[in-house]
């Protein structure tokens, strides 16, 4: 399939912005109302990731916290890899974040008049801002409604990311999209979208297009994230010609529920915050022997604790329990936790809860400035898209909502300063040379098939012979995937499996490259740390 006839029905817009979450809807809100902005969202605008983030949002509330403080464990938690100018940008700007929120309507929780703050893991204060235990979905229920009251605002549900469009691409097609001069010699012009509905792929044109795609958590076979983390950003990026960055670091949560029945629900954070201790199934507590924060560490030092524990005893779960705090406590800071373990049958007042690590969060991705600027002209990346420096090897516990914020103002402000590229005519998307695919098999099994082996040989620990396996499936993968995308009608199946093949590809890439243990990332072959800090940056 290509693009090659000119398109009179392209959708014009000034920003696109691909990704439903908190970056993608606070950028679009933080745009002027004079701006025609399309959000483009591959499932209903809820499903995103940032819904289902339970604990809250880092910010420097209390008296006695310090940006000082914020930043010290940030820098702790990364492993020596954070970036110092983006972590205090991030940190200094949290606050105003919060208060951006709090106008938007967001009713967080409190105590006695004020903004109740909880601790979690790697902190040294409380300063966690809340909405009981599920931050995340309140906080997108309230940007949606404020969305839709935006006319200036037109949301796409159901249309899936195939492509972006660079005249770097368009240069063989097309004279004259690339001779101006006064543009970087490849800018972003729009992208291609699947119409999950139609079947259609349309053509959407704009001088700025902000990436807000989320992470990459599918490409395990456990994690904690939504069906709609399949990298699709990333893998975009990097076909259009961007760097990305550190994309072996990726954090495993060290509390996923587990039960047959329950699908990637998250235990958040803060019940170890409040007091909740990891347990043997003999109830032997394990966590001080492995670190002296216990069950407050950072998360890659309780996932791989657990990990440990787990493959030691040959268990199939830990223990976290809450039981030894008050009923009314629990159903007051745990209600939906509390009513979904219930549901299970598992009464977190008298027992605890069985718990495993999973996939959770995407440390590394696109190479993004402090204004979200990528390589690629025209072409922007904030929120688990990006790599902006914050994670470093190990991102702390609920920074990633804030960043979320903190980039989507940088990178509006950015393009309202910046100029957009001239419009072109963009092509249309031609698959008049492809048919219908009989085999569809064939994506479900691959699909299976990588995320078993990302799980088995590119997880919470390392070795250079399970790195060198993975990276073999994968180029035998990556060849299938091809031929089927080079001869069939797109999918959304098949553009998922196409984008997660290609971030696994990254993630064992940088992974090779890395000898050392440093945060996320352990390696049974390079176990030391090395004293020299780098970045691991790949060019397409």
């Amino acid at each position: 399939m290509s693009a090659t006839a000119l398109n009179p029905t392209s959708l014009h817009f000034d920003v696109l912005i691909v990704g439903s979450g908190l970056a993608g809807l606070s950028a679009a809100l933080l745009l002027p109302p004079s701006k025609r902005v399309a959000i483009i969202t591959k499932r209903a605008v809820r499903e995103g990731s940032s819904g289902w983030a339970q604990g809250g949002i880092a910010a420097v509330w209390g008296k006695g916290d310090t940006f000082d403080a914020h930043v010290d464990d940030t820098l702790v938690a990364g492993a020596g890899l954070c970036d110092l100018d983006a972590t205090r940008f991030v940190v200094e700007h949290a606050p105003e974040s919060i208060a951006w929120l709090q106008e938007m309507g967001v009713p967080f929780s409190e105590e006695d008049g004020q903004l109740h703050l909880t601790r979690e893991g790697g902190h040294s204060a409380r300063r966690i801002v809340h909405v009981t235990d599920a931050t995340g979905a309140a906080v997108q229920r309230t940007l949606i409604e404020r969305i839709q009251q935006r006319p200036n605002i037109s949301l796409f549900e159901h249309h899936t990311l195939v492509d972006l469009i660079t005249s770097a691409k368009l240069a063989p097609h097309q004279d004259g999209v690339a001779t101006n001069t006064s543009s970087p010699p490849n800018h972003c012009l729009g992208l291609y979208a699947l119409d999950d509905v139609t079947d259609e792929v349309l053509t959407f044109q704009a001088p700025h297009t902000l990436l807000a795609t989320g992470g990459a958590g599918k490409v395990y076979l456990y994690t904690t994230n939504p069906d709609t983390a399949t990298g699709d950003g990333i893998a975009a990026a990097w076909r259009a010609g961007c760097r990305v960055q550190n994309m072996e670091f990726i954090q495993f949560h060290p509390t996923c529920l587990y039960h047959p029945h329950a699908k990637s629900f998250l235990i958040s954070e803060a019940v170890r915050g409040e007091g909740g201790r990891l347990l043997l199934p003999d109830g032997t507590r394990f966590m001080p022997s492995h670190d002296a924060r216990a069950e407050l560490a950072p998360r890659d030092v309780v996932a791989r604790a657990i990990d440990f524990e787990m493959k030691k005893g040959g268990f199939d779960c830990v223990y976290l329990d809450i039981s030894h705090q008050p009923l009314g406590f629990i159903q007051e800071h745990f209600p939906n936790i509390y009513a979904r373990c219930l549901e299970l049958g598992i009464d977190i007042s008298k027992q605890p809860i069985p718990v495993v690590p999973a996939a959770h969060y995407t440390c590394g991705g696109v190479k993004a400035d402090l204004s979200g600027r990528t390589d690629v002209a025209g072409l922007y990346a904030i929120g688990e898209t990006a790599c902006s420096g914050l994670h470093g090897a190990n991102r702390l516990a609920s920074n990633s909502l804030v960043e979320c914020m903190v980039f989507a103002r940088a990178a509006i402000q950015a393009i309202e300063d910046a100029n957009g590229a001239s419009a072109v005519p963009l092509p249309a998307w031609d698959d008049s040379r492809v048919t219908d695919s009989d085999e569809s098999v064939v994506i479900s099994h691959n699909w299976d098939e990588l995320r078993r082996f990302m799980w088995d040989y590119v997880g919470i620990v390392r070795t250079n012979k399970r790195l060198e396996r993975a990276a073999h499936r994968i180029a035998l993968l990556q060849d299938e995937i091809q031929e089927f995308y080079a001869h069939f009608h797109v999918t959304r199946d098949l553009l998922e499996l196409r984008n997660l093949v290609q971030v696994a590809d990254l993630i064992v890439k940088s992974a090779q490259a890395r000898h050392e243990s440093r945060g996320l990332h352990f390696s049974r072959d390079y176990p030391q740390l090395n004293p020299e800090v780098r970045d691991t940056i790949l060019s397409p």
